[in-house]
C-alpha cells in the first residue's frame, strides 16, 4: 500500500491541518485572553508541534516513493527561506518558550 493511500496517514493529516487551522484562528485573538487562557493556548501548540514531528518522521522513514518527495518538497521550499525542517521546529519551540517566559511573574 502506497504511503498517501492509508487511512491513518489521511486521517492524521486531515486531524493536523483542521486543528491547526482552527488554533490559527483562535491564536488571532490570543492578545486578549487572559494568563489561563494564554497557557492554554501555547499548551496546544506545543500538542500540535509535537504531533506535527511525528507525523513528519513518519513521511522520513518510509521508504515510499511519493513520501520521500514530499520531505524533499519541504526540505526545497524551507531552504528557500534559508531553514531546515529542524530549524523551522527549533524556531517554532524557542517563539513557545518566549512566550511562555512572558506569562512568568
Amino acid at each position: 500500500m502506497a504511503f498517501f493511500e492509508s487511512e491513518i496517514v489521511q486521517e492524521e493529516a486531515k486531524r493536523l491541518f483542521t486543528d491547526y487551522q482552527e488554533l490559527m484562528k483562535l491564536g488571532s485573538e490570543y492578545g486578549k485572553f487572559d494568563r489561563e487562557g494564554k497557557k492554554m493556548f501555547i499548551n496546544t501548540m506545543e500538542q500540535l508541534m509535537d504531533r506535527y514531528k511525528v507525523f513528519m518522521k513518519r513521511f522520513e522513514l518510509s521508504e515510499d516513493f511519493q513520501a520521500q518527495m514530499t520531505v524533499e518538497q519541504l526540505r526545497s521550499q524551507l531552504g528557500q527561506f534559508g531553514i531546515t525542517p529542524e530549524q523551522m521546529f527549533e524556531q517554532m519551540n524557542s517563539t513557545l518558550k518566549r512566550m511562555k517566559s512572558q506569562l512568568d511573574p
